[in-house]
């Protein structure tokens, strides 16, 4: 099978290949070149363990507004060195 290679340096899997592998458009690929110059492709399986601590718990208690931020002051301090000032929004 052939593909072209795009000026940008892209190109489009056959459908064919696409099929056999599952693959939808943000599949991740690894490419290995090969001592012959050949490329090996395979197809790289979502890992769970990659979003571990995006979610919550369910049983976790919310953040409260002050808490929030205070965590955004701590964050800024470390990056600016110098405490922030905040402008307080209305029914605060």
């Amino acid at each position: 099978m052939l593909a072209t290679l795009t000026s940008k340096g892209q190109i489009t899997l056959p459908k064919e290949i696409r099929d056999r592998l599952q693959l939808d458009a943000g599949a991740t690929l690894d490419f290995q070149l090969q001592p012959d110059n050949s490329i090996v492709v395979r197809a790289v399986k979502p890992d769970a363990r990659r979003i571990r601590g995006l979610l919550k718990s369910p049983h976790a208690k919310p953040l409260t507004v002050e808490e929030m931020d205070a965590g955004i002051d701590r964050l800024l301090r470390k990056e600016r060195g110098r405490p922030t000032q905040r402008r307080r929004t209305a029914g605060r």
